[in-house]
């Protein structure tokens, strides 16, 4: 049994990439891993200042939600990033929530895979790449953690439309997967 983070960045209930989320955390569930969502929207996460504390401190200087999140996503040992992608990257939600993780650089870590899972209206597997290079870009921060899958919602231009693909049996297979 594995301790997966699930975290969905969109702020669209039902959305898409949340589809996926979920689908995921259902495989994971169903393959007997303990499995824990969280939803960006849910939290009060605001944006980096820059100030560096957290590496002496390791936790951050902000008071918003982040010092709460930060001990969740260091004891995991599987993370999964769910997002729509907005103009070839991930969300700025996502992108903001990777940002405040800082506190974690440095640190001893549990988490070794990470799960990519998008969305897109745009039909091109390539529309994906700039959301793939900077969700590997914080990977490559963390010794060891390496990209283990990607799910690639394509042609999702519509609430819903993600049912219409290929993409939920496929997050719900890699969830499965995770062992």
């Amino acid at each position: 049994m594995k301790r997966i983070v699930v975290i969905s960045s969109t702020y669209r209930k039902g959305g898409n990439s949340e589809v996926l989320a979920e689908k995921f955390a259902k495989g994971a569930k169903d393959a007997g891993n303990d499995v824990k969502m969280i939803h960006l929207r849910d939290l009060k996460v605001g944006y980096c200042i820059g100030c560096m504390s957290c590496l002496k401190t390791g936790k951050c200087a902000l008071r918003d939600d982040i010092n709460e999140i930060l001990p969740i996503i260091k004891n995991a040992e599987v993370l999964v990033f769910a997002t729509p992608v907005y103009y070839y990257s991930m969300s700025g939600q996502l992108k903001t929530f990777l940002d405040r993780l800082n506190p974690l650089y440095g640190q001893q870590i549990s988490f070794k895979q990470v799960y990519l899972l998008t969305s897109a209206a745009e039909n091109s597997k390539s529309a994906m790449n700039g959301t793939i290079s900077g969700i590997q870009g914080w990977i490559d921060c963390f010794d060891g953690v390496k990209l283990s899958g990607v799910v690639y919602g394509i042609g999702a231009d519509a609430v819903g439309a993600i049912y219409d693909t290929d993409a939920v049996n496929e997050a719900y297979e890699m969830g499965k997967s995770v062992r």
